[in-house]
């Protein structure tokens, strides 16, 4: 409806890939990919971009590296030109790489060493994951970060940046034979090469609660929980077939205003009229190259403490464990859901992230039809069973956010 289109360039690398010492590298080279290449000095692509009535931006996760431009359509080669040579001649110095390197700390201080809450986050992960690489954290840390070389992210780009670990995904006003020649011009001159074997890190099943205390300066406390749960795959299997029905679970919780954790726990419906919290949340990944969790959080109401807002958290569970969920409350459901896709379809920046993230989990092109197709099929039953099945006491992870005054830090620190 529009004369824009998007260029989305997504390779199949994020810090689930890394390995330790170097956490953080796939991050680090994202930056490090406008810093210069064979035919472009530092900045120099952002600035060619913008003058050509564009914007732009990247972003890394556990999964995946993405870089993404909208332009005016007619200017769409001129963006896939400098995007293949960016992937393929990705060159920079060791002071350019300094200076980044001091950005991205900048970054780690404000996102994550700053606030308490987000520091909890981050030692939560790493407890609820033992084996796994998701119990990085993207930005990596901090003293990796300090460690870092220049040669770690040539070698990064070297070793991950291969035409057949790529994907470019191109939405909005164009015409599809013509894109497809574009690509082949610019992006098909690129040597093959091999994508590196991927070692399995293979989670090993909890074998009891594991629990965080985790002290900061901060106004009020949290309780976050979560529990291991399976990834849907779009294999007919019970693996896909409870990740459906988690998913279900979580809309059931926390997927529309007033849901089951917003009236028991915030409005106080189900607590002899009392408010237990200010937020509560339920989440669940359901897609991912790597295991996901169910996880369930909470921001205590005054005078209620962290303990009793767990409680009332796992209360809602138990319930749906022992009296499962109406057809009218999945349905509403499964009418975000739907929903949800069809308004995702107005954005091409949306349809773009949407593709790309399929390709990356290895679905086909029209997940999204048949993921809404099988998620209408989940019963009140499935949602009940899961919810028997996956909440125990011997999986249970718990992080609890603690007030601390600056001044006992201080002392602290001091001893």
């Amino acid at each position: 409806r529009a004369p824009t289109a998007v260029h989305m360039l997504w390779v199949r690398v994020g810090s689930m890939d890394e390995v330790d010492g170097t956490s953080g590298v796939a991050h680090v080279l994202e930056h490090m990919m406008f810093k210069g290449s064979e035919l472009l000095k530092p900045g120099e692509f952002s600035q060619r971009v913008s003058a050509l009535g564009g914007r732009l931006n990247a972003f890394t996760s556990r999964d995946a590296t993405a870089y993404h431009e909208q332009v005016p359509a007619d200017r769409l080669e001129e963006v896939m030109r400098l995007g293949a040579d960016r992937f393929a001649t990705n060159r920079w110095s060791d002071e350019e790489f300094a200076r980044e390197i001091a950005v991205v700390k900048e970054e780690r201080r404000q996102r994550t060493e700053e606030s308490p809450r987000a520091r909890m986050f981050e030692a939560f992960n790493a407890m609820v994951w033992q084996a796994s690489p998701y119990r990085r954290p993207v930005i990596g840390w901090m003293s990796d970060i300090e460690a870092m070389t220049p040669q770690d992210a040539r070698d990064f780009h070297r070793r991950w940046y291969v035409p057949a670990n790529a994907a470019v995904v191109i939405t909005g006003d164009v015409d599809v034979q013509r894109v497809r020649e574009m690509a082949e011009r610019h992006y098909g001159r690129i040597p093959a090469g091999a994508v590196p074997a991927r070692k399995p890190r293979t989670e090993p099943a909890q074998q009891g609660p594991r629990r965080l205390v985790y002290r900061g300066v901060t106004d009020q406390p949290m309780v976050v929980m979560a529990w291991h749960a399976p990834r849907y795959s779009g294999q007919d299997d019970e693996a896909s077939r409870d990740a459906l029905a988690l998913a279900a679970l979580a809309g059931v919780l926390d997927g529309y205003s007033g849901a089951r954790l917003d009236r028991a726990l915030v409005q106080g419906q189900g607590n002899a009229g009392k408010r237990v919290a200010d937020s509560a949340s339920a989440g669940y990944g359901l897609l991912g190259r790597g295991p996901q969790v169910f996880t369930l959080s909470a921001v205590p109401a005054r005078g209620v403490t962290p303990e009793m807002a767990a409680a009332a958290l796992k209360l809602e569970i138990e319930r749906i464990a022992r009296e499962g969920v109406s057809d009218v409350e999945l349905q509403r459901v499964k009418t975000q859901w739907t929903a949800s896709e069809v308004y995702k379809l107005d954005s091409i920046m949306g349809q773009a992230q949407e593709l790309g993230s399929y390709w990356i989990n290895g679905l086909p092109l029209d997940a999204g039809e048949r993921l809404i197709a099988r998620l209408r099929e989940v019963t009140p039953a499935q949602v009940q069973a899961v919810a028997q099945r996956y909440f125990t006491e011997r999986t249970l992870n718990t992080g609890l956010l603690l007030p601390e005054a600056a001044e006992g830090i201080a002392k602290e620190g001091a001893k």
